[in-house]
Order: structure tokens, then sequence, then C-alpha cells
């Protein structure tokens, strides 16, 4: 494997290495200095190439790194952080974005733990509405684009308060008919990954994947215990624990909401981010059926602010026809 780059190493004449901040089986992630803006601060990702596949699916490796780093040059959302360059030198390729300050997630949850206690259910859920808005983006581009690794240690909490889902690595542009070629992309991480996902040439992986891989954050946020594999779940369905066996304060429609998420097949999901944050947030809540333990069906019980409204109405013309009685 090539060298990483080193402290004081400028790269393509504009970018200052200043330390290692992330590693991992294709590459690293640099804190770098931009020469031409003195003072900024960017993350420079580097994509290392497997020299054990073929030639040719080096070189389509390569092509997809370009067309998805493009994508991404183009999104702008507050809870993203923004693509400003990409490039190539020799067979490693780079992309250039906001270096994002604070502390991820799973260093925040992995100091409660060790504190005994768990994080707050209101603080997750409110991170979760950030993560939804950023997701909800991505997936309603013209040509959706899928985060595929989606985990604690992929979301960062700036000083000022904002989730910033990052780390771009397994990207997918996902097109028509498209089937995913995560050879070359890699599967993402074992906790939070669905099963369509480790399916090679022949996994189609969509929004749905990405909603499994939120359920299953969530999931380890709140009960400080990583969720069971999904290839493990497949094999023994009972291997999977409610998220309140481990922590009995999470509120029993944020558990059913994240089973739902969770469920092995896609079909059975969420279809989408707007129904998972509407099931997660209180809305809409899914009710566990008896039809199937391995496909259950889900209830839909809904309650708007005008139920509430009306309630709170009928309740004030009571009250008042009740002091009329009274005189």
């Amino acid at each position: 494997m090539p060298e990483p780059l080193e402290p004081n190493q400028i790269v393509r004449e504009r970018y200052i290495i200043r330390r290692i901040i992330g590693r991992g089986g294709m590459g690293s992630i640099y804190l770098a200095e931009d020469r031409r803006l003195p003072g900024r601060m960017c993350a420079l990702k580097e994509v290392q190439p497997d020299l054990s596949l073929p030639e040719e699916l080096r070189a389509q490796g390569h092509e997809q790194f370009y067309r998805e780093a493009s994508v991404l040059a183009r999104l702008d959302h507050p809870n993203l952080p923004k693509v400003s360059d990409f490039f190539s030198i020799e067979d490693r390729d780079y992309l250039v974005m906001d270096f994002v300050p604070g502390e991820d997630l799973k260093t925040m949850m992995d100091k409660a733990r060790r504190k005994g206690s768990f994080l707050d259910q209101a603080d997750v859920l409110a991170w979760a509405s950030q993560l939804a808005d950023a997701l909800e983006y991505l997936h309603d581009q013209p040509q959706p684009v899928i985060h595929r690794d989606i985990k604690p240690s992929n979301l960062k909490l700036t000083p000022a308060g904002l989730v910033k889902l990052v780390d771009f690595g397994l990207v997918k542009q996902l097109a028509p008919d498209e089937m995913t070629v995560t050879v070359i992309q890699g599967r993402g991480t074992a906790h939070y990954t669905p099963l369509e996902q480790y399916g090679g040439d022949t996994g189609h992986t969509d929004a749905r994947s990405d909603i499994y891989a939120f359920g299953a954050t969530l999931y380890h946020l709140l009960t400080n215990q990583p969720p069971t594999e999904a290839k493990q779940r497949f094999l023994r369905p009972d291997a999977l624990q409610a998220p309140r066996q481990h922590n009995p304060m999470i509120d029993s429609q944020v558990e059913k909401a994240i089973l739902w998420a969770m469920s092995l097949h896609p079909d059975e999901r969420p279809q989408d981010i707007q129904s998972f944050r509407v099931a997660l947030l209180g809305r809409i809540l899914p009710l566990i059926g008896t039809v199937s333990p391995a496909r259950p069906t889900f209830s839909i019980y809904v309650q708007t602010a005008l139920d509430r409204t009306l309630i709170g109405l009928a309740t004030l013309l009571l009250l008042l026809a009740t002091l009329a009685t009274l005189r």
C-alpha cells in the first residue's frame, strides 16, 4: 500500500497536510490548509485503489469516483460538508471537503457509556431530525444520492449544534435499474449495513438501505450497544434485542420506529425518509403485527395537530357549558 501523506507535505501545489484525522481500508482523511484561502482548513479524503483488483475494475472505480465527486460538488445543504474540489494524483483519488469541527456522535456515546449512562433521547431525536433533513435532500436529487455508510462515527456535532453527515466514501448516485458494484466501493460498516448491500453486483441499494443504517445508528446511540449484524439476523431472526431491553427509558414509539427501519427486507421498512421521520418523531406509529414474525405488517395510527386542536376545543366548550349550568 502507498505511504500516507506526511505533515507539511503540499498536495497539488495548494493543500498543506497538517495531520491524519481518519484512516480506513481504502485510504485516509487528512486535515489540510488551503494555501489559496489562508486560514481555511479542509478535510482531504484520499481514496486508494485495491491493487489486487483487475486493472479494468480499478479503471471503473476511478471513473465512478469522478462521476460521484462531480455530483457531490453540486450539493449544498447545512447538514452536509461542502465539497470544494476533487482530483487524482497517480493511482490515488482525492476529495476536498469542509473540515467539520466538533465531536462525532460515537465519541459522545462512548463517553456516556463509560459514565454508566445513556445519551438523552431528546438530544438523539433532535440530531435524528437534522440527519433526516440531510438524507431527504440527498434522496430527492434528480438522481438520488445514497450515502451507504451512515453510522455514529460519521455524524459530527459542531459547536453551533449542527449535525453534519461526513465521509462520502461509499456514496452512490442511483441511476434507474442500476446495480451497486460493492466490490469497488466497499460494503459499509457491518453493524449498520442491510442485507442487500452485501450483494456485490447482484445487490440493489436504494433509499431504504440508508433508512436501515439510520435506524441501526439510532439503536446504537440510544442503547450503547451496536445492533446485531443483518447477516446474523438472517440466520437467527431473534438475534436482535429490542432497544428497550438495553435502555428502558427509550420511548416505546421510538423503539417501534427503529425496529421498523431495521426490517431485513427493504419492502418492510419505511419507503422514504419522510415516513420514517414521522414514525420516529410521533405522528405515525407503526405497530408490529402478528401475521408473520419474519415479515411483520404495520398498522398506521395518525395523530395530527388538527386532532389535538379539536380535542382542546371540545374540552373548552364542555367546560364553558358546565359553568353556564352552574349560574
